[in-house]
Formats: structure tokens, sequence, C-alpha cells
């Protein structure tokens, strides 16, 4: 792929993707890291942890923030430019109908239907863009380990996810894994 063309097809895919992430850009991580790294290789899986890292780390839309750093480094400041646009632009007119249409019928009995369809499906997409990330994360079992202790201590107790976070922190900064 040329350098001109891979802007274009990074932009585009993301606006695919848009399209059709319920719960948000993270349902998606999984085709995301597969098209941006295995398929193409403009990142490394490191490069893509760290980058995801950073843009959940600072307030605001960093889901929007994650395809910008992608399309920079893909394209610089115009590759940036537009993988943000094709991350917000095509949802935001999607759902700008959909909602038109959604409260026009409201009182359809498809509705309830819908709604109790795409909650399992958001939570799935979810889980499965979270597993992405803790493979490519942790990829000895070191690392598998410590993912399934926090995901049990985060199920069956009620500590602090920040504690968690920290705990993690402290074990990565140390070399333990």
């Amino acid at each position: 792929m040329s350098s001109h063309s891979a802007p274009v097809a990074l932009a585009v895919h993301l606006a695919l993707l848009s399209c059709i992430s319920f719960g948000g850009f993270p349902s998606v991580l999984p085709d995301l890291r597969d098209f941006v790294v295995a398929a193409n290789g403009w990142v490394t899986d490191r490069e893509f942890t760290n980058l995801f890292a950073l843009a959940q780390a600072i307030p605001g839309p960093n889901m929007i923030l994650l395809m910008s750093f992608i399309g920079w480094k893909v394209g610089g400041i115009p590759g940036a430019i537009a993988s943000a646009i094709a991350t917000f632009g095509p949802p935001c007119a999607f759902y700008f109908v959909a909602y038109r249409l959604w409260d026009r019928f409201r009182d359809a009995p498809w509705q309830m239907i819908v709604r109790r369809g795409l909650a399992p499906l958001t939570i799935g997409l979810v889980i499965a863009g979270g597993t992405v990330m803790a493979r490519t994360g942790n990829p000895g079992w070191q690392g598998a380990a410590l993912t399934i202790a926090a995901a049990g201590l985060m199920i069956r107790t009620r500590v602090n996810p920040l504690w968690l976070l920290a705990a993690g922190g402290v074990v990565g900064g140390l070399g333990l894994l």
C-alpha cells in the first residue's frame, strides 16, 4: 500500500468500525488491532498498547484521540485529522437519524426486543476488546495470571479499581512481568 493510500484506507476502515461500535470504540478494538498491526503493520503490538494506554490516561474523548494517534503514525497530521473525523463523523450522523426514527416509533413493540438484544451484544464486544488488550499487554503467563487475578478481584470484591491499577503499575515498574 502506498504512503498516500494508507491514511485513506485507515480512515475508511475507521469509519466502518465507528458505525458498528456498540458500546463505544473499545468494542471493535480486536478488529482495529488486526487491521493496523497484523494486516498492515503500521504499528507494533507494543505501540498499539502504548497508544491505547496513553489515550485512556488523558481525559476527554479518548477513542478519538487513539484513532488520531494511529492516524498520525500512518499519515502525519492529515492522517490524524482524517482518522478523528472518520471516528466521530459517521456515527454522529447515524445516531442523529436513528434517534429521530427511534423516537418516532417509541411505542412499537420491537423496541424492547432491540434494547434487550443490544445489552449482551455490547457487553460481549467490550469483553472481546479487553481480551485483545490483555493478550497484547501481557504476553507471558505472569501477565495473564495478573490479569485474571485483577478481574477476579473486580468481580468478587468491592475493591476500588484504582488500587488494582496502582498494584499493576508497581508490578510492571519493578519489572516483575
